[in-house]
């Protein structure tokens, strides 16, 4: 079974009940995780085969949370050697802001640019649609982890 590391980015605490979900869903696949609330490229860097998951929320401006704004700052000023690696990601947001889904689409699009493989296409999970947030990420991450 596969290792995997969550990145999680929260300022509400939303997207780290989202990622503790996901991460006991994982490990009731069998998988290996680890969840970690303040990644820094030392951490991507580790482990050549683990897989990353970015579980990250949105500041109502669009920003990333300010626990994994230095993670997104490294990858697009330090260039990490990540080519290969594979990941996915878990976004949250409330599309009443015309800022939606942008932290997240940041990095996927840094991890993207450094040459690291997406698996399957992004979670966006939005506020206004009054749905359950972990029930849908466990869905979710029940299909993503067919493609591991």
């Amino acid at each position: 079974m596969a290792s995997i590391q969550i990145l999680v980015g929260s300022v509400m605490g939303t997207a780290e009940t989202v990622a503790e979900a996901v991460a006991a869903e994982l490990r009731q696949l069998q998988h290996t995780v680890t969840v970690n609330f303040q990644a820094d490229v030392s951490d991507i860097l580790r482990d050549e085969n683990e897989i990353l998951l970015v579980c990250t929320s949105n500041t109502g401006s669009g920003d990333l949370p300010d626990n994994i704004q230095p993670l997104y700052l490294q990858l697009t000023r330090d260039f990490p050697r990540i080519a290969g690696r594979r990941y996915g990601v878990i976004n949250l947001g409330d599309s009443s802001y015309t800022t939606f889904n942008e932290g997240g689409r940041a990095l996927d699009e840094a991890f993207a640019d450094l040459g690291a493989r997406r698996i399957g296409e992004p979670l966006v999970l939005d506020a206004c649609e009054g749905l359950d947030a972990e029930e849908e990420s466990i869905d979710w991450i029940r299909d993503w982890a067919k493609q591991l």
